[in-house]
Order: C-alpha cells, then structure tokens, then sequence
C-alpha cells in the first residue's frame, strides 16, 4: 500500500507524516519545490506477534504501508494544469490522505489569513476534480481529432469515447470519480489516465489541543478523522515508556499511527493474511475478497500459477486450540480450491506445481 499525503502550505503535511512514521523530517515550508519523502511503516498487529510467540521463526515480518509526504499542491493548481512532475507523484500512489488545518497558530500564518477547516478540504476536493475535468476535457477533444482524421481503431475510439463522456457527466456535476462503478476493463483503460478522483480517499482534520472537530455530516463523501498532529508527532518520538506516560495524560487512547492504518486498510479495502512456519512468520496483504489463487500471488507469483491448494486455518482457531496440529485434530485445518475466499486472518500455506 502507498499512501500520498496531500494538503494546502501550512496544514501539517508533514507533521502528520512524522507522526505517523515516526520520523523527524523537518516541517518548515518548502518554498514551492516539490519535495517528497517517503518512509515505508510496519503495520501494528497484535496478531503477528502472538503466532510469532507460538512458532518461534528466525524472522518475524510485519506487513508494510508506504506514506509519502507530497508538497507542492496549492489552491489554484488545477486551473493552470497540476505540473507533470506533481501529477506523476501523486499517480503512483493507492490512495490519498488529504490533511485540513484545524490547529490555530500566531507563527503559522494560514494563506487564506483565517482558519475553515470545510473551506480548506473543499478548496483542495475541489482541485483534484477541477483536474480531472480537465483532462477529460482534453481526452475527448484528441477522440474527436482522431475520428475526423481516420486511420484510427474505430471501435477503440467509439468505447473510449462513451467512456470518457460518462466520466465527464459526472465530473460536471461535480462528484468524484470514486462515486462511479467501473468494469474490469474500464479500470485498465483508466489506469494510465492520471485520474486523482478515482483513488480512495481519508481527510484528517489537523486539529490543536482542546479543538473540536468540524462537523462533516453530509458534507464530505468519503472518511475523515480528527487528531492533535503536533502532539502526536511528539508522542511519536519519545520512547514507549514517555509516551504511555504522555498519553494517559492527555487520554489518548491509540496513537495515529494505528488509527491511520486502520483507516487506510478499509480506505482500499484491503485485508491481511498470514503465512507461518519456524523460518518464518509473515503478515501479507490482499484486496477483500480476493480468491486463495490471487492472494497467493502476494507471495510469489509462481504461487498463483501452479496453483494446486490451499491449507487454511483460521487465526482465531490457531490461537484458542494452541497448535496446528491440534486445530488439525479439530478438524479447523481445511484444503481449499482456487476460488475459496480468503479472510482476515487465514494462516495459509499454499501448495503448488512450479
């Protein structure tokens, strides 16, 4: 999973970054240049330390999110078109965090001169739509151009066409991409579009201490949270022993960092699924509902095309019987086909022809 972390100058881009990585890159502005950083974060789960306990494997792997903190997107952008070097940063990415500023500051000037938390996200939703209009515009005015000329793939240009009409009907009426159902075929025909409305997408509200959330009822499509990202980028680099401590005092019950992952697992719809044994004990992430066949590619590619079964026990079995082979006893140790559905928390070993 990649997440790009996006927002106006002056939000806390980076603040929540460091929070969530853990990392100290510094958060004074960045002058208009595109900077990136990118920071690659264990996912936190209880559940791979417990199988990790019980095999006792010479390595213990966690699964892994990529955030990476993108600068350089400011109201306005989209009208003189986003630059190719932003665009193609923000086109490698699975989804989007979009980061509002809630937090009052004397220092930190805000570019707008006052603090609207709901002005601020529909500024910045308003952009990446603004953007895709735009290049939707673009893609079928080149549609037109190719019809009039001839020597092109008619019925290539007839299905985009329909397409990309459809795309621009919803665009006009202001609403994402993301609010629209898409074939297999389609995705892969948008895919090399650079369409920022079709990624998935998590506001957070960057809040001070003691600051209430905006009410976001019926005002934004898609998920949101509230944290204290100042406070939290602190917690974030004490030891654990400090940050308990910090924590019980401000009734902080989980760090962002867990909160975050959370949310961005059910931002793409994504689960986790184990594989275990005493080389190894290791945290893996598929789409939900993914089949036994597509979520062994996850691990190895020839996985998925020598498919031959799957043994699948359920973490929770594994964890109350105390063993594999007393959850084979059992009878929760099951063979299954190709198409079986994997679910959250599977321990599965995959058997193959290659």
């Amino acid at each position: 999973m990649k997440l790009g972390i996006i927002g106006l100058p002056q939000s806390g881009k980076t603040t929540i970054y460091n929070a969530l990585t853990r990392g100290n890159t510094p958060t004074t502005a960045s002058a208009g240049r595109i900077e990136v950083h990118n920071a690659v974060v264990d996912v936190p789960d209880p559940r791979v330390t417990k199988l990790s306990g019980m095999f006792n494997p010479r390595k213990t792997i966690y699964a892994k999110v990529t955030y990476a903190d993108i600068a350089g997107l400011e109201a306005g952008s989209a009208k003189s078109g986003i630059s190719g070097q932003l665009l193609n940063q923000l086109n490698q990415m699975d989804g989007l965090i979009l980061v509002v500023r809630g937090f009052t500051d004397e220092n930190v000037m805000h570019p707008s001169g006052s603090i609207d938390p709901m002005r601020d996200a529909d500024s910045m939703l308003t952009e990446l739509l603004l953007n895709d209009l735009i290049a939707v515009e673009r893609k079928l005015e080149k549609l037109i151009e190719e019809r009039k000329k001839g020597g092109t793939d008619k019925t290539l240009n007839a299905r985009q066409t329909e397409l990309f009409e459809k795309l621009n009907k919803t665009l006009s009426d202001n609403k994402p991409l993301r609010s629209m159902e898409f074939t297999n075929d389609e995705h892969r025909e948008l895919a090399s579009f650079g369409l920022l409305t079709r990624k998935p997408i998590l506001t957070v509200f960057n809040m001070g201490e003691g600051q209430t959330a905006p009410d976001t009822q019926g005002k934004l499509d898609h998920p949101s949270v509230a944290l204290m990202g100042k406070l939290e980028m602190e917690i974030a680099q004490l030891s654990a022993e400090d940050a308990a401590v910090f924590m019980e005092e401000y009734g902080i019950k989980e760090l962002s960092l867990s909160r975050m992952i959370n949310l961005s697992y059910d931002l793409l719809q994504v689960q986790t699924f184990f594989t275990v044994g005493e080389d190894e004990v290791r945290a893996w992430t598929t789409k939900r509902g993914a089949t036994a066949q597509e979520s062994a590619g996850e691990i190895h590619t020839d996985l998925s095309r020598g498919f031959v079964r799957a043994e699948v026990v359920a973490y929770e079995d594994l964890i109350s019987l105390g063993s594999m082979n007393e959850a084979k006893a059992k009878g929760k140790f099951r063979l299954e086909g190709k198409e079986y559905p994997v679910k959250d928390g599977d321990i599965m070993h995959v058997r193959s022809s290659l």
